[in-house]
């Protein structure tokens, strides 16, 4: 379906449209929150999305910042994406890139990646820092699991933006309502940022087999039932069906795709459809062979890597 944003969402009320409601876990990394809404006990995945984290908001009112040391990834891609705040990416394929609000960092690990992600030197020098965004992995298809590592970063202004009376969608991924977006997919995908005035609304696309919704500020009303922020639903395939803003507007992402015909595993940073490369995977890191290994430490970030835990080296990848 391709919306017509001229007109109104013809999105008929679906009882019991609803198929997993998931309320994430919340971590306090030392002042600053993430909330875990993938993998979880009810849902490993929603289309290709195996990982779902809302980092903030926050604020850091002394010289520190986000830290994240160099550490490694197989068979999927990170996703990053801010509302507010700046992230400074490097990977060992060379990449050194900074985000900031509305842009998109894509980073394919295929075989094998390393990065790191740090706020940066100018920002930390500032009295207030914000951070509030959000981060994705999707799995990749098996025929491109051990593609070579790449990275694609795109301004705000490449994004596709569909605009209608109380409604902005900015698509950050995939295809949906007739557009796409410029980064690179390799399964069908959809993913988009959705700012609703209060009482607007916003159909759900109905060509892809797995659509959630998480809902980041504010609440929304589907078929009947009202969400508040902080929750992700996951919803039957086929049904047509609407997000309306409640009284103080909503801000949400609508995300989903195809679904994979075979199982995935995942351990630590680690996806992969077979146990065996990633039990490979973690062997290598444990290595810390840097320069004759898979594994190469991002250049500009070599100082230090976040190790393996031996206790947890020793437990099995879930699926």
């Amino acid at each position: 379906m391709s919306w017509n944003p001229t007109q109104g969402p013809d999105c008929p009320d679906q009882t019991g449209a609803l198929e997993t409601l998931i309320i994430p876990r919340a971590r306090d990394l030392g002042g600053f929150e993430v909330r875990r809404a993938l993998p979880s006990p009810k849902r490993q995945m929603v289309g290709p999305f195996i990982f779902f984290d809302q980092m903030g908001p926050a604020e850091f009112i002394t010289e520190g910042g986000i830290d994240v040391r160099p550490h490694p990834h197989i068979g999927l891609g990170t996703v990053t994406y801010l509302y507010q705040g700046e992230f400074e990416h490097r990977d060992s394929i060379g990449t050194h890139q900074m985000i900031y609000p509305g842009e998109v960092n894509w980073m394919t690990a295929g075989r094998g990646v390393t990065h790191s992600e740090r706020t940066s030197a100018e920002t930390r020098k500032q009295p207030h820092q914000k951070l509030f965004g959000i981060q994705t992995w999707i799995a990749l298809p098996k025929s491109h699991e051990e593609m070579a590592p790449d990275f694609e970063h795109h301004k705000q202004d490449a994004l596709p933006v569909l605009q209608d009376t109380g409604v902005e969608a900015r698509l950050i991924l995939g295809t949906a309502y007739g557009m796409e977006s410029p980064v690179t997919m390799h399964t069908q995908t959809f993913y988009l940022d959705v700012t609703l005035a209060p009482g607007a609304a916003i159909p759900l696309p109905d060509d892809h087999e797995d659509r959630g919704i998480y809902v980041t500020q504010g609440s929304i009303e589907v078929a009947g039932d009202l969400f508040e922020e902080g929750r992700m639903m996951v919803f039957r395939p086929g049904d047509r069906l609407s997000a309306k803003a409640g009284p103080a507007g909503a801000r949400l992402m609508l995300l989903g795709g195809a679904t994979f015909p075979e199982q995935r595993y995942v351990w630590w940073n680690f996806v992969s459809s077979s146990r065996e490369r990633i039990e490979e995977a973690k062997e290598a890191w444990m290595a810390e062979d840097w320069t004759n290994g898979p594994f190469h430490l991002p250049p500009g970030d070599e100082a230090e890597f976040i190790p393996i835990d031996p206790a947890m080296a020793r437990t099995r990848p879930k699926g």
